[in-house]
């Protein structure tokens, strides 16, 4: 079957001169659209639901939330683990699916079953999906610093404005905020005027939350002209929230709110911060991509972004960088490159110093490449995305990929060196006859000893769990690569012969 493919492409040098323009065009296109990031993703398929349930003790959030969302989880069709977290305030809730799972469908089926636990958690508890993002989401991190703003400033200027703006950069799937102090405005009673209005607390709350709206009412027509009606009751200020009735005197004097309390704006309690360098607090974001988005194309995104908005913030205030993975993944495309350089030269010289025909060395050279482009194509048909561990599959196999063809080259040299040649039509018969002779002689043994290579790393992809999603992607490129070299060496190389 080998000498049939080698004789067939010897005939049709035609249409194999056009399919390797084809892949060539295939391979550019598969390189330029392949998704590219520095580090496999390690992660399980999961989903997380964050559920907030303020100023609880733990245990409460386990019994009253956690637990309720966690049994009702186990329900869901393709689940396999399901772990809950309780903390103060917050449940979080892990629903880990088979490998495999798609994780959009994963979530679909997660929001159907949420639908039903609305009635088992206590009132005003509102269980949420987290991001769309995996464990390798985090790309891109920054910190606002500014010689005039406060920190609670910048993280106002970072909750309302700069985390917006990144998180319509496409590929992010969310943008989190970190250190500072959180705006809110604060009502401090004081127990003794509440007792001597005989006020309880509960009606300070609630009036605040009645005066905190505005009311809409009807519509009237005079003169032509439709006029709304509304009430405009949203508080602004302190002393908005100050003016606030919560009953009234004896006398009919309205009692307010600034009667019994003292209203301020303050930070919220914090359970954490950010420092930079060591140089005290600092305002920072963290840009999450969102699942299976090209990470290079995403980072090159937010720095374009990050440029305009730079442009828009207020006078002092600069957006730094801290962290972009970006130089992590130039530095590992390089490294493929060199490695692609140095083996082409390394080929090239032992060509000419063994055979001294510098014409065959580059025979061998055009097969590198080639055969990256027919792994690359595979890859992006597969779904599977460039990193470290794909890219050093193909970096290892190219030792072997060129193995075949210096063995394919020598041997039709030494060919044409003893039997020649002549020249004219009968000459460029012969020379075409010698070559065939030469490839069919060596072209099965080469063919199978790289399928053989091939074979052995076939055990690999049954690999599961973390170590599958470690060791698939190197095995995979490493297997393709074999593969494009074992065919390329039985179709390509010996027209290129012929025509060296």
């Amino acid at each position: 079957m080998i000498a049939s493919v080698i004789a067939w492409s010897l005939k049709n040098r035609f249409l194999l001169g056009l399919g390797s323009c084809a892949l060539i065009a295939a391979g550019s296109w598969a390189i330029l659209t392949t998704p590219i990031d520095a580090l496999p993703d390690l992660s399980d398929v999961q989903v997380v639901i964050q559920t907030e349930f303020s100023e609880q003790a733990p245990q409460i959030v386990e019994d009253q939330v956690t637990y309720a969302i966690a049994s009702e989880m186990l329900k869901v069709p393709g689940s396999r683990v399901v772990r809950g977290y309780s903390f103060f305030g917050l449940s979080l809730v892990y629903v880990l699916f088979e490998d495999g799972t798609d994780l959009y469908w994963a979530r679909s089926r997660v929001l159907e079953y949420m639908n039903g636990l609305r009635q088992r958690l206590p009132a005003g508890v509102e269980p949420t999906l987290g991001p769309d993002a995996t464990g390798v989401g985090w790309v891109f991190e920054y910190v606002l610093e500014s010689d005039s703003l406060s920190l609670a400033q910048l993280r106002s200027l970072q909750d309302w404005y700069v985390r917006y703006q990144l998180t319509a950069v496409p590929g992010v799937s969310e943008v989190a905020s970190l250190g500072g102090y959180v705006k809110q405005y604060q009502v401090e009673v004081d127990p003794e005027k509440l007792r001597a209005f005989r006020i309880p607390v509960m009606r300070v709350v609630e009036a605040i939350g009645r005066h905190n709206a505005d009311v809409g009412a009807r519509v009237i027509e005079m003169g032509g002209r439709e006029y709304m009606i509304r009430g405009l009751g949203y508080l602004r200020s302190t002393a908005d929230i100050e003016s606030v009735a919560v009953g009234s005197a004896m006398s009919g004097t309205p009692i307010r709110v600034g009667d019994v309390a003292t209203v301020q704006v303050g930070p919220a309690a914090r359970r954490g911060a950010a420092d930079l360098n060591g140089r005290g607090e600092a305002v920072a974001g963290i840009v999450i991509m969102r699942f299976g988005s090209n990470a290079l194309k995403t980072i090159e995104a937010i720095k374009a972004r990050v440029v305009e908005v730079q442009r828009t913030l207020p006078a002092g205030v600069r957006l730094v960088p801290v962290y972009d993975r970006s130089d992590l993944i130039h530095r590992a495309i390089k490294n493929l490159n060199r490695t692609l350089i140095e083996e082409s030269l390394i080929v090239a010289l032992v060509s000419i110093l063994f055979l001294l025909h510098f014409r065959s060395a580059l025979v061998a050279i055009v097969t590198l490449p080639l055969g990256i482009l027919m792994s690359f194509l595979v890859m992006r048909a597969m779904g599977v995305g460039a990193n470290i561990m794909s890219l050093g599959g193909i970096a290892i196999a190219m030792g072997a990929m060129v193995d075949a063809a210096i063995v394919m080259i020598e041997n039709m040299h030494k060919h044409l060196e003893k039997q020649g040649a002549g020249s004219g039509e009968q000459g460029a018969a012969d020379r075409w006859e010698i070559v065939r002779k030469a490839a069919i002689q060596v072209g099965p043994p080469l063919f199978f000893s790289l399928l053989i290579i091939v074979v052995s790393f076939l055990p690999v992809f049954s690999l599961e769990q973390q170590e599958g999603r470690l060791f698939k992607p190197l095995a995979f490129t490493k297997t393709f690569a074999m593969a494009s070299a074992a065919l390329l060496s039985v179709t390509l190389v010996p027209v290129l012969m012929g025509r060296a």
